[in-house]
């Protein structure tokens, strides 16, 4: 049986976009065209690779393991027969997805959709919060940049050191730790509220605090940066975050910060991509991008108390 190798553009697409309407679109073809190339598609691997489910189609269990291959294929190819030209921002049209901490995407992420939409109009990112549990999707293909303050122990990943955060205190202005120095005794003893997009209710802070002798009250565990500051704005509630990222974010909401009156180590942040897009113009200009907003961040002045 003779291949269509433009199948494996159209699929890769279909992945990605998640529906016939979406892959027509980025492929610049008609909603019918694309159904008909679908259909061809199931014809010749000889699954559904897209079901309905309501509104939306969903991948079936073949086709979520074809993905990663699919478009490492389609990618490979477009190196193979672009090698020489030149990265066109301007005529650009690609998506990207990024996993990134909350109080990331929201210190950087509308620098970086600012200074990408303004270099390249056609590009758009998908930005995802942190997920529950350790998955494997930036091997997959299916995350293309992630943050991270573990270097990747795999070999196929790639990083790069943005920069080092350190740990804080912020607490409603009033609040009774704002009134006099602030010990370990003082910061154990006040309530505390955790974040954690795992439910966790004890984190390294804790550890330190042990080994003092000393034990915080954890009274709550919040999923985001975002929502714990929202609980410490109307609460006596403490809660411990990196500086740099959350600034912007304590700023808003007028809250006060105060030095942790415990020796903790610094916070590295990382940016972590597969290998597979070391030699891709457009991936390396995402990162170049990426840091750039990132390290905008890391490098304005601390916060006042």
């Amino acid at each position: 049986m003779q291949l269509d190798l433009n199948l494996l553009t159209a699929l890769d697409a279909l992945l990605e976009e998640g529906s016939v309407a979406g892959a027509a679109t980025r492929l610049h073809v008609t909603a019918p065209a694309m159904s008909r190339t679908l259909g061809r598609i199931r014809q010749t691997t000889g699954d559904d690779i897209l079901v309905r489910t309501g509104r939306t189609m969903v991948p079936t269990p073949h086709a979520l393991e074809l993905r990663a291959q699919v478009h490492d294929l389609v990618h490979q190819a477009h190196q193979l027969l672009s090698r020489e030209r030149e990265l066109d921002l301007a005529t650009l049209s690609r998506t990207f997805t990024l996993r990134w901490h909350d109080a990331l995407a929201s210190a950087c992420g509308p620098a970086l959709l600012a200074a990408v939409h303004r270099q390249a109009p056609g590009v758009r990112l998908r930005l995802l919060a942190e997920s529950g549990t350790d998955t494997p999707e930036l091997r997959r293909g299916e995350i293309d940049l992630e943050s991270s303050s573990a270097q990747p122990t795999m070999p196929e990943l790639r990083h790069r050191l943005i920069g080092e955060d350190r740990l804080i205190a912020a607490v409603r202005p009033g609040h009774p730790l704002t009134d006099g120095p602030l010990t370990p005794e003082r910061y154990a003893a006040a309530e505390h509220v955790t974040v954690s997009r795992r439910g966790r209710l004890r984190d390294p802070v804790d550890d330190a605090l042990a080994s003092l002798g000393l034990e915080r009250q954890v009274i709550a565990a919040a999923p985001s940066a975002a929502t714990a500051l929202q609980l410490v704005r109307d609460t006596d509630l403490v809660v411990t975050v990196p500086a740099a990222v959350t600034d912007s974010a304590v700023r808003g909401l007028d809250l006060r910060t105060l030095p942790l009156p415990l020796a903790m180590p610094p916070i590295p942040l990382h940016l972590i991509w597969h290998q597979r897009h070391d030699n891709d113009r457009a991936h390396a200009w995402l990162r170049t991008q990426a840091g750039s907003a990132l390290e905008a961040v890391f490098r304005q002045p601390d916060s006042a108390p």
